[in-house]
C-alpha cells in the first residue's frame, strides 16, 4: 500500500507540473524549484524520478503521444519510464503496477523507437527553408540532449587558470569553452549559488552563447552602451567587464522584477559602471534623450526561445506561428526604436535565442530595407574561432550539435550615415 501511495503521488504530481509548466509563463526550472521547495520531504531518488520524468516527457512528447492510447497521460508517463529512462524494471516496479494500461505498454517493445521529429510541425516549415531535413534531424536530437553548464569568468577578479583549480579543490572538473575566451564549462548538472566563487561575484552561470554575442559588440573602454532588453543583466555585466569597468553602459527593461535581479548580481560583480533603468516601452522617453549618443547598442529581442530547447522543452508546446508573429512585430519594432541610439559609426548586435529565420534574418533584412543608413558588418571570426562558421552577411548562428552551445542567432549592425 505505501508503494501505491508513493505512485499515486508521484504520477499526480507529475501531472500538475506539467499543466502548470506548459500554461504557465515561468520556466521549467522554477517550476520544479518551487515544487521541490513546497515538498521538501521527497528524498532525492523521487526527485531524481520526477525531474526526469517531466524533463523527458517534454523532450519526447510527439512520440510518447504516437505511442500512446487517447493521449493518456499515464501511458505516456509508463512509455516514458519502460522505454526511454529504462528505469530498472525490479527496482521500480512499483511505479509500472500503478501506471494504467501496463500490458498494453509491454506490448509495444519491439515496434517502440524514436523515429520522428520532436518538434511541431509549423516550426519544421520554418526550418526547411534553412536547412535541409538531415542537418534538422540532427538538431531535432541535440535539442533532446541535456546541455552543460557554462560559466562566465569575471575577469576583473580572477582569470580561468585560478577559477577551474578552486573548483577542482571541490571535486567540480571545468574545462574552458571552446570559444569564449572567459568561459568554463561543467558537464554535470550541480548548483553552484551557494559556492564562495559565486557569492564573491567571481563566477555567473551563463551559457557560452551569449558570452560570444558580447564579444562581436567589441565595446571599448570608455564606451556609451545599452543593453536594450537587459532582464536580469548577464549581458550587461559581460559588457561592463569587457569595458574594464569604464564608461557607461544602461541597462534598460520593461519588467522592474527582472531589473531587480540585476541588483545583486551587479553587487558581487564590483562593477560600479551598469546603470539598471526600468522604462515603460522600446519608446519611453528616456530612451529618446539618448538618440545619436550612443556607441554600442545590445538588443536581446524577446523570442520563442526555440535555440534553448534543451533547457526548455516546454516551449515546442506553448508556441504556435501566431505566436511567432506576434513576436515578429516587436522584435522589429524593438530594433527600429534601438537604432535612434547610434551615433553614426556605432554598432548594435540584434541577438535572439532562436534558430527560426522569420525571428532572425527576415527581421533584420525587414529593418535594413526600411533604414537604408544602417548595413550588416563582417563578424571577426579570427576573435571567436567558430568551426563551421560561414561570415553571411554579418550573421552568426549557433547550433548545439555543432558549436554545443544553445541555439544562438546575432547579427552586426552598423549605423554609416
Amino acid at each position: 500500500m505505501h508503494d501505491a501511495l508513493i505512485t499515486n503521488n508521484i504520477i499526480r504530481n507529475i501531472k500538475h507540473l506539467l499543466d502548470d509548466i506548459i500554461t504557465s509563463k515561468y520556466p521549467i526550472d522554477k517550476k520544479l524549484s518551487y515544487f521541490f521547495k513546497n515538498n521538501k520531504k521527497l528524498n532525492q531518488e523521487l526527485r531524481y524520478i520526477i525531474v526526469e520524468t517531466v524533463y523527458n516527457f517534454l523532450r519526447y512528447f510527439f512520440t510518447l503521444q504516437k505511442y500512446a492510447k487517447d493521449d493518456n497521460l499515464f501511458t505516456m508517463i509508463g512509455i516514458l519510464w519502460v522505454y526511454i529512462l529504462k528505469l530498472d524494471d525490479h527496482k521500480y516496479k512499483f511505479l509500472y503496477l500503478k501506471v494504467i494500461d501496463f500490458e498494453y505498454i509491454k506490448s509495444i517493445a519491439e515496434n517502440f523507437h524514436v523515429d520522428i521529429l520532436e518538434l511541431p510541425e509549423w516550426s519544421i516549415d520554418i526550418l526547411k527553408k534553412q536547412y535541409s531535413i538531415d542537418e534538422i534531424k540532427k538538431i531535432d536530437n541535440s535539442m533532446r540532449s541535456e546541455a552543460s553548464i557554462n560559466l562566465r569568468i569575471n575577469t576583473m577578479k580572477a582569470n580561468i587558470k585560478e577559477v577551474a583549480g578552486i573548483l577542482k579543490q571541490d571535486n567540480i572538473i571545468a574545462e574552458p569553452t571552446s570559444y569564449s575566451a572567459f568561459g568554463l564549462t561543467i558537464q554535470h548538472k550541480i548548483s553552484l549559488m551557494g559556492h564562495k566563487l559565486f557569492k564573491n561575484g567571481v563566477i555567473e552561470v551563463q551559457d557560452q552563447s551569449s558570452q560570444i554575442a558580447c564579444m562581436i559588440l567589441a565595446p571599448r573602454r570608455g564606451d556609451m552602451v545599452v543593453d536594450f532588453c537587459a532582464g536580469a543583466g548577464g549581458k550587461a555585466l559581460t559588457l561592463g567587464m569587457l569595458m574594464k569597468n569604464t564608461g557607461r553602459i544602461y541597462a534598460f527593461d520593461i519588467n522592474q522584477k527582472r531589473l531587480d535581479n540585476l541588483i545583486p548580481r551587479l553587487g558581487r560583480s564590483g562593477l560600479s559602471n551598469i546603470h539598471p533603468q526600468v522604462i515603460t516601452s522600446e519608446s519611453d522617453t528616456k530612451i529618446k534623450k539618448l538618440y545619436n549618443k550612443i556607441d554600442k547598442v545590445f538588443v536581446d529581442a524577446p523570442c520563442s526561445g526555440f535555440g534553448t530547447l534543451r533547457r526548455s522543452p516546454e516551449l515546442k508546446l506553448k508556441h504556435t506561428l501566431s505566436s511567432i508573429k506576434e513576436f515578429n512585430q516587436k522584435q522589429l519594432s524593438i530594433l527600429t526604436e534601438a537604432s535612434k541610439l547610434l551615433k553614426i559609426g556605432g554598432r548594435l548586435v540584434y541577438a535572439t535565442c532562436s534558430i527560426l529565420t522569420d525571428e532572425n534574418e527576415e527581421i533584420v533584412e525587414q529593418f535594413l530595407t526600411n533604414h537604408p543608413n544602417f548595413q550588416l558588418t563582417t563578424i571577426d571570426n579570427t576573435i571567436l574561432n567558430l568551426p563551421n562558421f560561414k561570415q553571411n552577411k554579418g550573421y552568426m548562428t549557433l547550433l548545439p550539435h555543432i558549436h554545443n552551445t544553445d541555439g544562438f542567432f546575432a547579427a552586426l549592425i552598423t549605423r554609416v550615415a
